[in-house]
């Protein structure tokens, strides 16, 4: 049940090309920093990561992308990321851009064992109706396009077909964890980390403040320890270093 591990490297010590990555967090709030830059550090690439965005430029999964390491992103939000905008226009990165809500759900769905659900989100859309850019050429033209998908009434309301999302691994940050991978997120940290642990394989929390098993109230755990395989404890500076995307400051 001691799922702790010393050091983030050895985490992930056995990730290789290719693999496929959950990550927690929304903008700056939550991200695992410190396993993606252990993960930065081994080297690994052609990554496919599924995020809600891709952090921003020098931070967060943005890290990851400056250096080229990630092949596939399936997000909601491309935000202030230049370099991500980038590379999407340049045909350098295949993006798969979908709702939200929809991400969450495929999420969830993946670590629920739910293979599929409808929804009624996108219908009338190029989300449902496929055509949306996955991947540009150089020249600006589509290379590769969404695919339609499967439309069904119910109640007389039309719901398109969204598959599940599973991956290898899940990075998250939580607030406070176990040693059995029992964790609680704080408030806008709690966004996606939840259910990015749940569609990972091997998931992997990174945790501001370690506690014995027991501590926890089971009442106030936001994810059972079920759905983590290595948990990272990390160093009073690790833990305190959280970015801000925007800074706003009132006039005096």
């Amino acid at each position: 049940m001691d799922k702790q591990v010393a050091t983030a490297a050895e985490a992930l010590a056995d990730v290789t090309d290719g693999r496929s990555f959950a990550v927690g967090g929304f903008g700056l709030s939550g991200v695992p920093e410190v396993l993606i830059g252990a993960l930065y550090e081994s080297g690994a690439g052609d990554l496919t990561v599924v995020s809600n965005n891709c952090g921003v430029d020098g931070r967060g999964l943005g890290v990851l992308l400056a250096a080229g390491r990630i092949s596939r992103v399936t997000g909601s939000y491309i935000g202030d990321n230049k370099e991500f905008a980038r590379q999407y226009l340049a045909g350098e990165l295949e993006v798969e851009l979908i709702p939200q809500g929809t991400l969450a759900e495929r999420l969830r769905a993946g670590g629920s064992g739910i293979p599929a659900f409808f929804t009624p989100a996108g219908v009338g859309t190029p989300v449902a109706d496929g055509g949306l850019p996955w991947r540009y050429a150089a020249d600006g033209s589509v290379a590769v396009a969404s695919p339609p998908k499967e439309i069904r009434v119910f109640n007389g309301v039309e719901y398109a077909l969204e598959h599940a999302v599973t991956t290898d691994y899940a990075l998250v940050r939580a607030a406070r964890g176990d040693r059995h991978g029992n964790l609680v997120f704080h408030r806008a940290a709690r966004n996606f980390n939840p259910l990015a642990a749940m569609a990972g394989r091997i998931t992997v929390a990174e945790v501001e403040e370690l506690v014995e098993p027991g501590a926890l109230d089971p009442d106030e755990v936001h994810l059972p320890g079920v759905f983590v395989q290595r948990v990272v404890a990390l160093t009073p500076e690790q833990a305190a270093d959280k970015g801000i995307e925007k800074r706003t400051v009132r006039e005096r």
